[in-house]
């Protein structure tokens, strides 16, 4: 906890608290840009993901105060912030749109689809998922499909900041991790450690992994998340021979820490705790 009480006003914008903020406040540099593993605290990992990264739940560790807060956030977020920043007029369907999106997270989002069901044009749900990306409530991770073969290139999949408010445990899994990766990808741009950027990798037969982080426009490693344990994911395999990426990781949310390197060489698909992996990262 204690690395953690200071962070309320750096990260109540984007609600970001991730593991590894949780265990150090050092930062890496250019000659290794991801820590060395280490173990969080049970009551720390329990309470983000009961709770969500955004700092006042996670400190308070109430479920009650959580339900509260998170039906605040959205009034605050549809009725004012929108509202004032945007001066979008359909308040009613914008909120209809930001409670399907809520349902969404983990998602495939196909514009057209939202629009018909909101009620407004394609053009308008795009100019409202981009104001919304802005203020936070989620964000967008694109497919990747160089050297992909038969890949998709348009449906981005959408992702909430509050992995908290999700019910179903795989999607929250999902999103729990997309939201750390989006922190250390934003974080190692703006620290000039190199190019970063999310994506995921999908094929028209359907065939997936959830992440791909590229370093410098080349594939740096794929992760596919898995909330309970499981055989390895053979997309894993077929997308790391494709694209080239070093590393392949199944993460798995609720394996027990193990104190291993998960970038310690380059390697074929591993299976790995998240909560090793994601300590290695901003």
């Amino acid at each position: 906890m204690h690395a953690i009480t200071h962070l309320a006003n750096e990260t109540a914008c984007r609600g970001g608290i991730p593991i590894a903020e949780a265990l150090t406040r050092e930062l890496p540099d250019a000659t290794r840009i991801v820590r060395s593993p280490q173990p969080v605290e049970e009551d720390d990992f329990g309470a983000l993901w009961r709770h969500g990264g955004f700092p006042e739940p996670f400190l308070r560790r109430d479920a009650r105060f959580s339900r509260r807060w998170q039906s605040l956030r959205f009034e605050q977020l549809v009725r004012e912030d929108i509202r004032d920043l945007t001066q979008i007029q359909q308040l009613d369907q914008l909120a209809l749109m930001v409670r399907l999106l809520a349902e969404r997270s983990a998602q495939q989002l196909v514009y057209v689809n939202l629009a018909r069901q909101v009620r407004v044009a394609v053009d308008t749900v795009r100019r409202w998922v981009a104001a919304l990306c802005d203020l936070h409530l989620g964000f967008l991770v694109r497919p990747w499909f160089r050297n992909v073969s038969r890949s998709l290139r348009k449906e981005p999949k959408w992702y909430l900041r509050d992995w908290a408010s999700i019910g179903d445990a795989g999607r929250r899994a999902e999103t729990f991790v997309a939201c750390h990766l989006l922190k250390a990808v934003e974080g190692w741009n703006d620290m000039g450690l190199g190019a970063f950027g999310l994506g995921y990798l999908r094929d028209k037969e359907k065939r997936e992994v959830d992440f791909l982080v590229v370093r410098d426009g080349a594939p740096w490693f794929l992760a596919e998340v898995k909330h309970g344990d499981g055989p390895l994911s053979p997309s894993l395999r077929r997308y790391q021979d494709q694209v080239g990426a070093p590393f392949a990781f199944q993460v798995t949310m609720d394996a027990d820490y193990v104190d291993a390197d998960c970038f310690a060489r380059p390697s074929g698909p591993l299976i790995v705790p998240a909560r090793t992996l994601l300590s290695q990262l901003l």
